[in-house]
């Protein structure tokens, strides 16, 4: 598979991981409320989703938007993997997801108003946002590697 198909496609792959990883999160009580669920009532806030979709059709236009951005930050990483062949695939996932949450979370969502911004949400808060952007590019990266590995071989 061609760079840009599978680094998309990774990062798709990636996307529903991260739900996963923030669902098991939430529900085991090891993380607080997650950046999905931020999201959920941003939108709901901005459109009255839940009076016409409800909670889960509003989520599932939170999901969608997710897999989408994921898709678009794995052709991120596919641009930069070009650029900087000789570090690692994970450590190059975990620079770029460190990236992201920079200018995504501590910058951008907080404009928007998504979220109230890194320092009030407090260090465990911050710290579980930056996991979950890690874990998107590591795996995002470490998928993208294996899709254009297969097809070389």
């Amino acid at each position: 598979m061609n760079r840009l198909r599978a680094a998309a496609l990774g990062g798709v792959l990636a996307g529903v991981v991260t739900t996963a990883v923030m669902v098991a999160g939430r529900k085991s009580g090891i993380f607080g409320e997650t950046l999905d669920r931020d999201s959920v009532d941003w939108i709901d806030r901005h459109t009255g989703s839940r009076a016409a979709i409800g909670d889960t059709g509003t989520s599932l236009l939170e999901f969608g938007n997710h897999l989408a951005a994921s898709a678009a930050f794995g052709l991120g990483y596919a641009e930069l993997r070009e650029r900087l062949p000789a570090i690692p695939p994970a450590a190059l996932g975990a620079l770029y997801g460190t990236a992201l949450y920079l200018v995504n979370i501590a910058g951008i969502a907080p404009v928007l108003g998504i979220t109230k911004g890194e320092i009030q949400a407090g260090p465990r808060k911050a710290a579980e946002r930056w996991f979950v952007h890690v874990v998107q590019t590591v795996a995002t990266a470490l998928i993208a590697e294996r899709l254009t590995s297969r097809s070389a071989a």
